[in-house]
């Protein structure tokens, strides 16, 4: 468990659509095999460290002719931001995915002293 040392604890959120390859000819609506897409989401502001990050598909868009196969997570999750990164593999076809976040961690305060 994370116990967070700071009475100033910081929850930010956000939704993107990752990707309609439907649109386009994709590879995640073309291709096959494994496949993956990475996305860069950066925090309106700082945290004052790694704070913690939940990632979860909020819509999705699958050809029902295919196995439905999907993974999402955050990778390279810093005070400043993180990566999404969506996967499948197969002859899974992807049209669209949306992903929502969520963020908390510990955020600075304006009463702390900062020392150069």
């Amino acid at each position: 468990m994370r116990r967070l040392s700071s009475h100033l604890t910081g929850v930010e959120r956000g939704s993107i659509v990752l990707f309609s390859d439907y649109q386009d000819g994709g590879a995640m609506w073309t291709g096959n095999g494994p496949r993956e897409l990475r996305r860069i989401v950066e925090f309106s502001e700082p945290f004052r460290a790694e704070p913690v990050v939940h990632v979860s598909i909020s819509m999705w868009d699958m050809d029902q002719k295919t196995n439905q196969r999907a993974d999402i997570s955050a990778e390279m999750v810093n005070p400043e931001g993180f990566v999404i990164v969506f996967r499948t593999w197969g002859d899974t076809r992807v049209a669209r995915v949306r992903a929502d976040w969520l963020a908390i961690g510990e955020v600075a305060s304006d009463d702390d002293w900062v020392i150069d």
